[in-house]
């Protein structure tokens, strides 16, 4: 039995595939023999997660190649054609006109939720926010509040924002529009990482900040919200793709971006193909705060590739039992 559209992998689809798994060389390893092709993105911060989902692979048996990495659309581009086979770095909610581009449902599966809980919205310093009573994007129309925030001189603010080719962009680039501040608000795009750190030096010298930014990874670690920023809220949910009934609040605030999961996606024919490895990419999952963690030990320092795996093998060693249970259901999946 193959699997065939559908939208997430439920578990009564999942049985009937792994019931009807081929025979394999080995019960403890039975991706033995079988080689594995996973995509991250670009970002050094998000392979973390990636390479827990690739230990726990190569503990099956799988010959797992070295991840390719690349932007966002390529990525689901690679996965819709079959030119690579996983990735556990799918928003669920940001990603879903890249998924729907690419195949969607006809060429891919959704296998499980890597990471739940994410948020992502704009922010400002809380010395501004509370010296000029600031709580909303929306009175960034005002050209006196946005000057505030002008860090070229151009009387508009500065929003520090995505890279060219990721999902908040276009987001943002609509917002700007839709929210009506393309007058006063500039979107300032670059590497993320390189404009975030300015961005905090910039804080630390005591001037205003405007920026985007999303949970997990390290920037919300050294820019705390209630001790040194604070969300903005937005008049009303805008979205690119005209989906607005989503959830977009936390905390009681519109942030404006949908509360979103990262998803473990996979392309429709490794799901065929693999059930062990479709069962433990089902299961696998890190939480926002163990990223957050990681993510800060990077930022300071911690951040070649064997720290990395370093920090693989902790989290592992700290969640043995139940990563043992995830590899175990995967084992069983082929009986």
């Amino acid at each position: 039995m193959k699997l065939t559209k559908g939208y997430y992998l439920s578990g009564a689809i999942l049985a009937s595939l792994l019931a009807t798994n081929p025979t394999i060389a080995s019960s403890d390893k039975p991706g033995e023999g079988t080689t594995v092709r996973p995509i991250f993105p670009t970002i050094a911060e998000e392979h973390f997660q990636g390479y827990i989902a690739v230990r726990g692979l190569e503990e099956l048996g799988y010959e797992v190649k070295t991840p390719e990495e690349t932007e966002y659309a390529t990525l689901f581009l690679a996965l819709g054609s079959g030119d690579a086979d996983f990735t556990v770095h799918g928003w669920d909610i940001l990603h879903d006109t890249f998924y729907q581009k690419t195949g969607g449902d006809e060429t891919m599966v959704k296998l499980g939720t890597m990471v739940p809980g994410v948020l992502q919205g704009y922010l400002i310093d809380k010395n501004t926010a509370d010296k000029y009573g600031i709580t909303s994007l929306d009175q960034f129309k005002d050209p006196e509040i946005a000057k505030i925030f002008d860090v070229n001189g151009d009387g508009k603010a500065d929003l520090t924002g995505c890279n060219s080719g990721w999902g908040c962009e276009q987001v943002i680039e609509h917002q700007i529009k839709a929210y009506d501040l393309n007058k006063t608000v500039s979107h300032n795009q670059g590497s993320y990482f390189a404009l975030i750190a300015d961005t905090i030096a910039r804080y630390k010298e005591g001037q205003p900040i405007l920026y985007y930014t999303w949970a997990p990874q390290w920037v919300g670690g050294v820019l705390e919200v209630g001790k040194d920023v604070e969300w903005l809220s937005v008049a009303k949910t805008d979205l690119p793709d005209g989906n607005n009934d989503v959830n977009t609040s936390f905390n009681g605030k519109n942030l404006g971006f949908a509360v979103d999961k990262v998803k473990t996606i996979a392309s429709l024919d490794f799901v065929n193909k693999n059930p062990a490895a479709a069962k433990f990419l089902s299961l696998v999952s890190v939480s926002v705060n163990d990223i957050s963690i990681q993510n800060l030990k990077m930022r300071d320092g911690e951040k070649s590739a064997r720290d990395i795996d370093r920090h693989v093998d902790e989290w592992i060693a700290a969640n043995r039992s139940t990563f043992d249970k995830w590899l175990n259901e995967a084992r069983n999946a082929v009986n």
